[in-house]
């Protein structure tokens, strides 16, 4: 008995050494090799990898949010901290709101997709109250730009979508457009690999960018 004992404490030494082990191996190559993807992506300006509201950008004479590069719509218009996910069209992943009646209670933000269908009145609705938002600031919007991501917090938008938002942002910031669609063309990082999925823009590097300009 005292063998048996003695052998499954070995083992369970053994096997939480090996787990801890591998931990720290995870985590020191992790850190050696791709330290800016393991602490978050984090900048000065918040991550690569989570999808930023820049519609309250303040812009002098100008409405907000016209001076820099907008992404997709997963927490502006009617998406912008919503309650009820199914009637308003889908919560803010970013944004923790006080529930009614609750001062105390937070409904917390979650990550997914709205869905609703094509045949939804209510996405019809948001839809439209997106398309004229992007009319009041002179951009002729992409479908990227009126819908959300299916995860609720894309960092990125496509190539036509940030062409689509020059004339605003040149409005915005006298910056010739000319000068901006290079700088886009500079910013399109080509697919994964090559191969998967497709170009994309990274909205926050886009305007950290479009910040050295100004």
């Amino acid at each position: 008995m005292f063998v048996h004992f003695r052998r499954s404490i070995v083992l369970a030494a053994v096997a939480l050494v090996l787990t801890f082990a591998y931990a720290f191996a995870g985590t020191g190559v992790a850190q050696l090799f791709f330290k800016h993807q393991a602490d978050g992506s984090i900048t000065p300006q918040g991550s690569t990898l989570i999808g930023q509201n820049w519609s309250q950008a303040t812009c002098p004479g100008h409405l907000p949010g016209s001076c820099v590069f907008q992404g997709r719509p997963d927490d502006l218009g009617p998406y912008a901290g919503s309650l009820k996910p199914v009637a308003a069209g889908g919560d803010n992943p970013l944004e923790a709101n006080n529930i009614p009646g609750k001062p105390n209670v937070l409904n917390s933000g979650e990550s997914g997709a709205t869905n609703l269908g094509p045949r939804s009145k209510v996405l019809l609705q948001n839809t439209e109250q997106l398309v004229a938002y992007w009319k009041k600031r002179g951009v002729d919007p992409t479908p990227d730009l009126v819908t959300t991501s299916g995860s609720g917090y894309d960092a990125d938008i496509t190539l036509p979508d940030a062409l689509a938002e020059i004339p605003m942002v040149s409005g915005a910031t006298g910056i010739p457009r000319s000068t901006l669609v290079a700088l886009v063309n500079k910013e399109n990082k080509s697919a994964e690999l090559g191969f998967l999925g497709s170009s994309y823009i990274n909205v926050l590097q886009l305007n950290q960018a479009l910040a050295k300009l100004r």
